[in-house]
């Protein structure tokens, strides 16, 4: 049996290139089209998969596998690949939101990306926790 504490609010993913990408590329209409487009990726670790952009629409899930010509584990090089207009990136709204307010960056796909209720840290619920997991846990709580 385990316990969970949650360890981040609401996230909601964000499609995001310079504009000058979008002055030789049209807008996405769709996720579909993004496999027409320059997609910086994202790996999951530093050997593990190529992140599978998700979106959902009216509660239809998407995913598709978007190709480019750069692949990062960082989402910091990500971020500085879309800035450079290298092309698009899939990146967490409250990581681009300032580049879009300030229109370094533009958002595509919006209505595509729902937001999700965060992440969460799950712990096996026994009476006698180690002192640092429940330091962290009570951390987290507060």
């Amino acid at each position: 049996m385990s316990t969970e504490v949650k360890v981040t609010g609401e996230q909601r993913a964000a499609i995001v290139a310079a504009p000058a990408y979008f002055d030789s590329h049209p807008k996405p209409k769709t996720p579909r089209y993004l496999t027409a487009h320059r997609c910086i990726c994202h790996r999951i670790g530093a050997s593990g998969p190529v992140y599978r952009w998700e979106f959902e629409k009216r509660g239809k899930p998407v995913t598709v596998s978007v190709t480019g010509p750069f692949i990062f584990s960082d989402p910091a090089f990500t971020l500085r690949a879309a800035l450079d207009g290298l092309g698009l990136a899939f990146l967490f709204k409250e990581h681009v939101a300032e580049h879009v307010a300030g229109g370094t960056l533009v958002r595509v796909l919006e209505n595509w990306c729902p937001p999700f209720d965060g992440y969460f840290l799950y712990y096996p619920s026994r009476r006698h926790q180690p002192p640092a997991l429940q330091a962290l846990v009570d951390a987290l709580r507060v």
